[in-house]
């Protein structure tokens, strides 16, 4: 095989890897766009909607049950002629705000101790990191159930139960890299400048954490939404006339038995999109920040 050949080989293999490498990044970029999109979409239905489409959610129909898909009900009713699009809306709110709440507790607890596990070292590494192992231990949806077994349903009891739960979570991630970032040489340099260990933290350590807490918190966003919209499903969620996804869920099954499961598949899609959504979000910041190659 002459040199000619092997270089027109190899010119071919990169000219035609250069458009598979374009559609991948393409691909890539439209699947952030979307789930940026989306999550606009649910805000922006949750804030304006109710204003939009200005129907009761409580507003009971005995003589309209069951409707299909019309101008009057878009997503037509449920088994006491409820408007389902008016219910959804209405659920939005409960259904984001739970694992935003979730999300910035457990975060803003288990940072602030992995911080302090990672630096000190010792003793009180070795006290938080068993804290750690306790606490995850324990499924965060069982005691969040349990939590609102005791306490009552509701939104709070399984939202402050979660947040405990998922704690060790970012903790555990917060002091790995805590103890990667207090052996490397600049630290040192700045202990010997005088720097207070405050400064350090807050204008050298958290800022290359930034990149994690972003990405930890798209992932457990959406573990939060799955879990509240199962706690839901079981009846220990919102409690009627309030709603959230979860509960359209279950109250949608009397639909499905009676052969019209339109709300409990919207509510399913919906909280499915969601959660997706957030997954693939995580990936690409995982991905834009180069987190898996550290």
């Amino acid at each position: 095989m002459s040199v000619g050949q092997i270089t027109s080989r190899k010119d071919t293999h990169t000219i035609g890897g250069a458009p598979a490498r374009m559609r991948t990044k393409d691909r890539a970029r439209w699947i952030t766009w979307f789930c940026f999109g989306w999550f606009g979409l649910v805000v922006l239905a949750g804030l304006f909607g109710p204003l939009i489409w200005q129907v009761s959610p409580n507003a009971l129909d005995l003589l309209n049950l069951y409707s299909g898909f019309s101008l009057e009900h878009p997503m037509g009713t449920d088994d006491t002629g409820r408007d389902i699009l008016a219910r959804v809306l209405a659920g939005i709110p409960s259904t984001l705000m739970g694992p935003v709440l979730v999300v910035i507790f457990s975060g803003a607890i288990g940072a602030l101790f992995g911080l302090i596990a990672g630096w000190f070292g010792g003793f009180v590494d070795t006290l938080i990191s068993r804290v750690f192992d306790i606490l995850f231990s324990f499924p965060g949806l069982i005691v969040a159930i349990l939590a609102s077994a005791l306490f009552g349903a509701g939104f709070w009891a399984p939202v402050v139960a979660l947040s405990i739960g998922y704690i060790p979570i970012l903790g555990r991630i917060v002091r790995i890299e805590t103890r990667r970032e207090r052996n490397l040489p600049y630290i040192a340099a700045l202990e010997v400048q005088g720097q207070s260990r405050l400064v350090i933290w807050l204008k050298h350590i958290l800022p290359n954490l930034v990149p994690i807490f972003v990405v930890q918190t798209a992932i457990g966003f959406s573990y939060a939404m799955l879990d509240l919209a199962a706690i839901s499903y079981l009846g220990l969620g919102p409690q009627p006339p309030a709603t959230d996804w979860g509960l359209l869920v279950s109250t949608g099954q009397n639909g499905i038995l009676a052969g019209h499961p339109g709300q409990s598949v919207i509510a399913s899609l919906l909280v499915a999109t969601t959660v997706v959504s957030a997954n693939l979000l995580s990936d690409r910041l995982a991905e834009k920040f180069e987190i898996g190659e550290r």
